[in-house]
C-alpha cells in the first residue's frame, strides 16, 4: 500500500504546526528572556529520541468565548513519556506561548492522561508548570478541569514520585497541584506561584506589595516553606530534577535504586573528631559532618533555605540510598521549632512511602521555647515528628551526636519510637533536660549557699553529666546500641544499613491513622 501524497503532507503540516506552538516570534521571546520553551524542556530533561507524544492533536471542542476558531496547537500543553537516565519517566509541560499556558478541559485532560498512565505504569511523574491560570472562555469547564488535576495528584500520591517545577506563572487556583506534589523545584526568574496577587491583596487588605514578596521562588524556599529547590534557570531546575530522580524509586513497590559497592571499607576516619567542638554548647557544622559520612560528599538538600535548624535530605552511604535527617546546631541552637517539626515530619513520610531508609543525626537541646511557638501549635506541630517516626516502617537508624534532651530526644527517632539501631558519640548527653537546668532545679538551695555560685554550678554539671546524661547510662538500660568513636561512624553506619535492608515490619490494619495535621 503506497500513502497518497496529501496525507503524508498534512501529517507534516500538522507536524510544524505542533512544533511552532505559538509561533516563531513567541519562542523567540522565550529565548531573548533566556527561557526554554515547553518542548524544549522535555528535550532536555529526557535522552535523545527517547520522548513519545500522547495527545498531541487534542484541542478544545466546544465553542467558547473568545475562541471559535482558533487553533491552540497541543492545546497549550505537550505530554508524553521518555526515559531519563536509563528510567522511564512521564511527564506534562504548559506551553506558555500558546494561549499563555492556560487550562481548559482537553488541557486538563491531557495532563491527567500522563498522570494515569504514570499511575498504570508505575513511573514518576514530572510536570513543568508555567501557565497564566484557568481559561476563562471556558468558565466552569476549565473549573472541573483543575479538580480532576487535583484529584490524580492525590490518587499519585505515595504510590509514583510527583515532581513539580514551576518555570513560569503558576496562579490561583493551579498552584493547589505542585502543592500535592511530593517536591516543588522553582526558578529563580520569570516563576510565581500565588493564591492572590499583590493587586488582589492591595483591593482587599489596603496593604501594597510586589509580586517578589508574595510569590517568587526566594520567598517560598526560605519564608513560606512552599518550594524545596531553587533553580537559577530553566536548565539547571531539569538538571536538578535529574539528580532528584536519580535517588529515589519508580514507585512504591520498588526500592530506591541503591548501588552497594560489594566490598565496602570499613576504615576509621580521624578528621571527623576534629569537627566536635570543646563543648555542647557551640554550634557544630552539621553540614560538615554530613559530607564525612555520605558517599563523595554528595547531599542533594532538600528545603535547604527553610527551617534551618533541622536539615534534611538524600544522599547514599556506600552506595545505599537514604534520607537524612539531623538537627542544625548553628540555627536556634538546633531546637526543634514549628517550622522544623513540620519539614522533618513531610520528609519522613516521603522517605517512608517510598521505601527510603533513614538515618537520624541527633544534636538537639528541645523544642523552642517561646509565646509565638505555644500559641502556633507547638505541641499539635511537634507531634507530627513523633506520628510519623512511629508509623515509618522503613530501616530507622539513630546517632546521637551530642544533646539529646527531653521530648525531643524522642522526636528524633529513640530506640522507644521506633529505630532499629541507635548509636551515640562518647560525647552525647542523654538527659532529661540540660546539665544547667538540672542543677539549678536539683541543687537550687546548696548553690544559694556556695561561696562561688557559678564554680559550683559548673562542678554540679559536670557530675550531672558523667552521672545522669552518661551515653554508658543508656546504654547500660539497652536504650543506645553502642557507644562508637566518631572516626568509626560511616563504617558501623555503612555495615547496619546493609543489615536492615530487608527488614519487614507490619502493623494493625487500618484505613489510615489520624495524624495530628
Amino acid at each position: 500500500m503506497v500513502i497518497a501524497k496529501e496525507l503524508l503532507d498534512t501529517l507534516a503540516e500538522r507536524r510544524r504546526v505542533l512544533d511552532e506552538a505559538g509561533g516563531a516570534g513567541k519562542i523567540q521571546e522565550r529565548h531573548d528572556k533566556g527561557l526554554m520553551t515547553a518542548r524544549e524542556r522535555l528535550d532536555a530533561l529526557f535522552q535523545e529520541n527517547t520522548f513519545q507524544e500522547i495527545g498531541a492533536h487534542i484541542r478544545h471542542t466546544a465553542r467558547h468565548f473568545g475562541l471559535d476558531g482558533k487553533d491552540l496547537p497541543a492545546d497549550g500543553v505537550i505530554v508524553g513519556t521518555g526515559y531519563t537516565d536509563g528510567r522511564q519517566v512521564a511527564a506534562f509541560s504548559q506551553d506558555f506561548t500558546v494561549a499563555a499556558g492556560t487550562l481548559g478541559k482537553m488541557h486538563a485532560q491531557k495532563m491527567v492522561q500522563a498522570m494515569r498512565y504514570s499511575l498504570k505504569v508505575g513511573v514518576p511523574l514530572v510536570a513543568f508548570k508555567d501557565s497564566g491560570g484557568a481559561r476563562i472562555q471556558e468558565g466552569v469547564d476549565a473549573l472541573s478541569g483543575y479538580g480532576e488535576v487535583f484529584y490524580h495528584n492525590v490518587l499519585l500520591s505515595g504510590v509514583v514520585p510527583q515532581i513539580a517545577v514551576v518555570a513560569g506563572p503558576c496562579a490561583g487556583g493551579a498552584s493547589y497541584s505542585p502543592a500535592l506534589m511530593d517536591f516543588i523545584i522553582m526558578t529563580r526568574q520569570n516563576a510565581y506561584m500565588f493564591i492572590t496577587g499583590p493587586e488582589v491583596i492591595k483591593a482587599v487588605t489596603g496593604r501594597a506589595t510586589s509580586m517578589d514578596e508574595v510569590g517568587s521562588a526566594d520567598v517560598h524556599a526560605t519564608v513560606s516553606g512552599n518550594v524545596h529547590f531553587v533553580a537559577e534557570t530553566d536548565q539547571d531546575a531539569v538538571l536538578l530534577t535529574r539528580r532528584l530522580l536519580s535517588f529515589l524509586p519508580s514507585n512504591n513497590s520498588e526500592d530506591p535504586p541503591h548501588h552497594p559497592n560489594p566490598e565496602f571499607v570499613l576504615g576509621e576516619d580521624d578528621e571527623i573528631e576534629g569537627m566536635i567542638p570543646a563543648t555542647s554548647s557551640e554550634p557544630m557544622d552539621v553540614h560538615a559532618v554530613i559530607a564525612r559520612l555520605v558517599d563523595g560528599g554528595d547531599f542533594l538538600e532538600v528545603h535547604a533555605g527553610w527551617a534551618r535548624n533541622i536539615v534534611v535530605g538524600f544522599a547514599r552511604i556506600e552506595g545505599i540510598v537514604i534520607g537524612i535527617i539531623a538537627n542544625n546546631p548553628a540555627e536556634k541552637a538546633g531546637a526543634l521549632d514549628i517550622d522544623a517539626s513540620d519539614k522533618g515530619a513531610r520528609f519522613i513520610r516521603f522517605c517512608n512511602a517510598f521505601n527510603i531508609p533513614i538515618l537520624n543525626l541527633v544534636d538537639v537541646p528541645g523544642f523552642l521555647p517561646g509565646i509565638e511557638q505555644e500559641r502556633g501549635g507547638i505541641i499539635r506541630h511537634g507531634a507530627k515528628l513523633l506520628y510519623v517516626y512511629a508509623s515509618a516502617t522503613v530501616p530507622k537508624i539513630t546517632l546521637i551526636l551530642r544533646k539529646a534532651y527531653g521530648g525531643s530526644y524522642l522526636a528524633m527517632c529513640s530506640q522507644e519510637m521506633g529505630a532499629d539501631m541507635v548509636y551515640a558519640w562518647p560525647t552525647a548527653e542523654i538527659a532529661v533536660m540540660g546539665a544547667e537546668g538540672a542543677v539549678n532545679i536539683l541543687y537550687r538551695k546548696e548553690l544559694k549557699e556556695a561561696e562561688d555560685r557559678r564554680a559550683r554550678a559548673a562542678e554540679l554539671a559536670a557530675e550531672y553529666r558523667a552521672e545522669f546524661a552518661s551515653p554508658y547510662l543508656s546504654a547500660s538500660r539497652g536504650y543506645i546500641t553502642d557507644v562508637i568513636r566518631p572516626s568509626q561512624t560511616r563504617g558501623v553506619l555503612a555495615l547496619a544499613f546493609r543489615k536492615v535492608l530487608s527488614k519487614r515490619e507490619l502493623r494493625p490494619a487500618k484505613k489510615h491513622g489520624d495524624i495530628p495535621l
